[in-house]
């Protein structure tokens, strides 16, 4: 995987000729799309770094958060990935900037969740439940997909608290628009069934907060309590 520094960056997004050859088109337009919330992590001091792997990674999301020495990675697995360009396709043409924004956001979500030490924890004053009847194998299984089914939860309403304050004209089609996305192929409990919490924001005045991560743990604790 290579870093692309600040820069790179800003060259790439500048169209400059020597480095077409390193980026692909669609890896340049997605980072064109995401840039706000890139310039909005750096602002506000969050160790963030962008990752793009050069080499085909089947059966990876074009877009990732991971968490490495304390830092943030957004990491694009684009090459050789279909799904990165059929996911641009598939957006409405006059909503494709502030839906990747969307998706960066919410993967912003779960950085200040790794450097909050809170990945996986739940709000103060909630245990987790968990089925008596399961093995202790499948405790921990069980346990585990619950817990990665709340992050997801909680990166959806920072995504979506993020078009409330940055495109709050868009706000009831986006909002649509993941419903419809958590909503395809769905499987009941799995780590992508965020509806709970995405249907607590259906009006973007839900969200309405000068910090996106503040007003979305509201909401996300909300969906907590009726989920554990």
């Amino acid at each position: 995987m290579r870093k692309v520094i600040l820069g790179f960056i800003a060259a790439v997004l500048t169209s400059s000729a020597c480095l077409a050859a390193d980026l692909t088109a669609t890896e340049k337009r997605w980072l064109k799309g995401l840039w706000p919330v890139v310039e909005f992590a750096w602002q506000s001091q969050l160790p963030l770094d962008i990752v793009v792997q050069p080499q085909p990674t089947p059966g990876a999301a074009p877009l990732a958060l991971a968490f490495v020495g304390g830092r943030c990675k957004l990491v694009l697995s684009m090459r050789g990935h279909r799904r990165a360009q059929d996911t641009l396709d598939a957006i409405a043409p006059d909503l494709v900037d502030a839906t990747l924004e969307l998706m960066g956001a919410h993967e912003l979500g779960h950085c200040r969740r790794y450097l909050d030490g809170a990945w996986y924890q739940l709000p103060a004053g909630f245990s987790a439940s968990v089925p008596a009847d399961l093995s202790t194998a499948m405790r921990a299984a069980y346990a585990g997909m619950k817990a990665a089914r709340r992050e997801e939860g909680y990166g959806d309403l920072v995504g979506l608290a993020w078009i409330q304050q940055r495109h709050p004209q868009h706000y009831a089609r986006l909002h649509a628009w993941l419903v419809a996305e958590r909503s395809a192929e769905l499987v009941h409990g799995s780590h992508h069934d965020t509806l709970l919490w995405v249907r607590l924001a259906q009006h973007g005045a839900d969200l309405a907060h000068a910090s996106i991560f503040a007003r979305a743990g509201d909401l996300w604790a909300a969906g907590v309590a009726v989920d554990e």
